[in-house]
């Protein structure tokens, strides 16, 4: 009988890099030789929350690993399959006791197939060993020691990746076990209009802010031209885990000591550890997938128009910030996030949706699709918590403020690109004479408004203040306020 080499298999999911993946420094440490793969899995890949910009960018980031292993003679075996029938193949070849991962805070069918690979780990005699990822615990049945885990989890600096010789399994070995599979091309568009996934795109973005770009920061953070450069952009390679979210804000800790510009890095480090505290929240709640967090809301019913989604998700409303800003997403995979916020709220509030419909479209545009992000904004800017501020935005208001010139508007909805500034905000104030005057049309060369947008405003804005005086609403406000709540911090809930 032949005596098969017992190796270590990390598991990659989230978590695309070498430097601060605590399941790859684990797996090292123990001193077995150890093998990464990666596996597109069919629960995944037929789910609707996903699109194909998302294995792009999943796609080069394993090629920016694999550049970064060849050093090491190594790469990620990279399949398509499904977990559980992977990890059975490779036992044909090799023991395996130990499997390393993150501790994932995904959508419903990931967390169901955790807890069938737990269970096939344990049948199998696998030790599975899942860290905490971006300081994010499992199991908490509220925030009592949260902040204080969590910020021993931030001082911590980044871990290093520094595997001894011929410890990672080899390119030939690799190659050998790939004839095992289905091996999906890592090709990706080169004309591609979205941000370049992998560690080395990520690191470029990150220095550039750093060594500049975040001065402006705080000034432009609402502006949706000006905010694709003033913001950090990193927010898909946090999401993907390209970076770790503790290697960016040590970064950012280690600049602000010398920085003249700390309250602009304050301001940008406190969104790192407010993007820890949602997932964190909907690792707590992992309902707010389907349903909304606060069991008050959940009687509250609109009726479904297509019509008005179909307009929404083409950027056909009438409304040109909030079309401009679709048209943008659909076709970037970037918003700031006040045009997130006011495209939902839109949704929402003017268009009387529900916010689950809206769900996975954003989820399939955003290349940054965080789950533990995603669920918990959508129902805070639909105004379904019950313990945060009731904001229905004013699309024209923001407009004139954070546009005020139509730049991106203009950019983005060229039908308005020859109109006078006022027109660009409101075109439908447009005169018959003023429409021939410019060779404009409205209703044919761009919509009228499928709303009142006061009127809705006010529908929306009276249902929901009436609906937080509901009793059960009331007492699940309370409830997550004492889950939630940061002790001794003022963070929203």
């Amino acid at each position: 009988m032949i005596k098969r080499e017992q190796i270590n298999v990390v598991w990659l999911k989230r978590d695309l890099r070498l430097e601060d993946n605590e399941a790859i420094f684990n797996a090292l440490s123990s001193g077995k030789r150890t093998l990464l793969i990666y596996a597109f899995e069919h629960i995944l890949l037929e789910d609707d929350h996903y699109s194909q910009r998302h294995w792009n960018f999943i796609k080069e980031s394993i090629r920016d690993l694999n550049a970064r292993l060849e050093p090491y003679n190594s790469k990620v075996l990279t399949i398509e399959a499904d977990i559980i029938a992977t990890i059975n193949q490779l036992m044909e070849v090799y023991n395996i006791k130990d499997i390393y991962s993150h501790q994932e805070t995904g959508i419903l069918v990931t967390y169901n197939r955790d807890k069938l690979f737990k269970r096939f780990c344990k049948n199998n005699l696998i030790e599975w060993h899942e860290n905490i990822n971006n300081g994010v615990q499992r199991g908490l049945k509220d925030r009592t020691k949260w902040t204080e885990a969590c910020n021993t989890y931030f001082a911590i600096e980044p871990l290093r990746f520094e595997p001894s010789e011929n410890q990672m399994l080899t390119i030939k070995e690799i190659e050998a076990l790939e004839s095992f599979f289905t091996i999906p091309s890592l090709e990706t568009p080169d004309d591609s209009p979205f941000q370049n996934g992998g560690r080395t795109y990520a690191l470029r973005y990150l220095n550039s802010f750093l060594q500049k770009r975040y001065v402006n920061y705080m000034f432009h953070i609402s502006k949706p031209e000006l905010a694709r450069m003033s913001c950090s952009r990193l927010s898909p390679y946090i999401a993907w885990g390209n970076l770790s979210v503790r290697e960016v804000y040590r970064k950012a800790f280690h600049l602000k000591q010398t920085s003249e510009h700390k309250k602009a890095l304050e301001a940008f480090m406190s969104r790192l550890r407010w993007q820890s505290h949602f997932i964190q929240k909907f690792e707590m709640e992992h309902i707010m997938e389907q349903e909304s967090i606060n069991k008050g809301f959940r009687k509250l019913k609109k009726e479904i128009s297509k019509t008005y989604q179909e307009a929404w998700r083409t950027g056909q409303t009438g409304f040109p910030l909030v079309d401009a800003a679709m048209r943008c997403l659909n076709e970037t995979g970037y918003l700031n996030f006040r045009m997130r916020a006011l495209t939902v709220s839109f949704f929402t509030h003017n268009l009387w949706q529900p916010w689950q419909a809206a769900s996975q479209h954003l989820s399939r545009m955003f290349l940054d699709f965080e789950p533990g992000i995603h669920f918990p904004q959508l129902q805070m800017q639909a105004g379904e918590t019950g313990t945060n501020l009731l904001r229905i935005y004013n699309p024209i208001k923001n407009s004139m403020e954070h546009d005020p010139d139509g730049t991106f508007i203009k950019k983005w909805v060229p039908e308005l690109r020859n109109l006078e500034t006022a027109f660009v905000h409101e075109p439908y104030l447009m005169t018959e004479m003023e429409q021939q005057l410019y060779n404009f049309k409205l209703g044919i060369d761009y919509p009228w408004p499928i709303v009142d947008i006061d009127e809705t405003r006010k529908k929306a804005s009276d249902i929901l203040w009436n609906l937080r005086k509901n009793r059960t609403v009331k007492q699940e406000s309370r409830r997550i306020l004492n889950k939630h709540t940061l002790r001794g911090s003022n963070q929203q809930t």
